[in-house]
């Protein structure tokens, strides 16, 4: 009932312990709170949590139009619904390095597990859009150093992003990333690669965690966790599945009420009533009003 039984403190190091596993972590995106719960029930490692479908959620276009504060704030309503740890996109740490200190701490005290800080222009764009623009490998290794000082949890997980792949080639990237970990980043995540080989080289430039990002309509094929796994990644994420589908089968329903006057064809899609209730706990909450009040007044004298 209400919210995750689990401290945020208990996530973070769980988070650090599901990398240092040796079996590759799916980390599907949530879309909003209970998405998440459903994340949960359905056996996964986490929850991701993705600045593109925070900012589409908000009708925006990804590309750095949000602000911290929304970021923060529904970052800390999906991941206080689970008991998972969720990893959040923090964008470019919304300003310069004094700007992503506090990004960090408001996102501890949202209740994440980490976030990764990516290396593009602010404003940036979509990882997988062609037309990125990278800063300078000072700029980028200043982000990931405030970052990790300004944690106060040391198990609050500072993952790097970098973009530079798309502009100079897969041996920038490495030369990238192994900057990144020596500025303080316990782990990579490597935007839009190519191939399994990619992640490869990737693989064998750094020691830390690295991270896949599995997204359709991008520029890396839709990998299995089994050729991931095989080529060293620690973690895959899905981070617009879920609002893709459910955006898809919202389209297509209003377009059936439109044409034929009723939702009739698609009611055998849905999620009851039944199951949405089971999925809020409906019935923990009923036992728990019906115990508050369940008790007797005493005579007046």
């Amino acid at each position: 009932m209400l919210y995750s039984k689990v401290t945020p403190e208990q996530k973070r190091v769980k988070l650090r312990e599901l990398l240092d596993s040796g079996k590759i972590q799916q980390f599907p995106g949530a879309f909003n709170p209970l998405s998440a719960r459903l994340i949960e029930e359905k056996g996964f490692a986490g929850v991701y949590i993705s600045g593109a479908v925070l900012a589409n959620d908000l009708g925006l276009p990804d590309i750095g139009l949000t602000t911290l504060t929304e970021v923060a704030t529904r970052a800390g309503q999906i991941a206080r619904m689970t008991d998972l740890p969720s990893l959040v996109d923090a964008d470019t740490g919304f300003g310069e390095p004094m700007n992503v200190a506090r990004t960090i701490q408001e996102l501890e005290n949202a209740g994440l597990a980490g976030c990764h800080i990516e290396d593009q222009f602010n404003p940036k764009r979509c990882g997988h859009l062609d037309g990125k623009n990278v800063v300078d490998i000072d700029t980028a290794t200043k982000r990931i150093r405030a970052a990790a000082d300004a944690r106060r949890d040391p198990n609050f997980l500072i993952m790097a992003r970098t973009d530079i792949r798309a502009v100079e080639g897969i041996q920038a990237a490495q030369n990238r990333a192994r900057a990144l970990v020596d500025a303080g980043a316990d782990a990579i995540f490597p935007e839009a690669m190519r191939d399994l080989s990619e992640f490869q080289a990737i693989r064998d430039a750094v020691d830390v965690p690295i991270l896949a990002n599995m997204t359709e309509f991008g520029k890396s094929e839709l990998f299995t966790v089994d050729q991931l796994q095989a080529v060293g990644v620690n973690m895959v994420i899905y981070p617009v599945t879920l609002l893709r589908i459910a955006m898809g089968a919202a389209e297509r329903t209003l377009e059936s009420i439109k044409a034929a006057g009723t939702q009739e064809a698609h009611v055998e899609n849905m999620l009851t009533r039944a199951r949405l209730y089971e999925l809020v706990d409906y019935e923990a909450y009923n036992q728990f009003d019906t115990g508050v009040f369940n008790f007797q007044v005493p005579g007046v004298r």
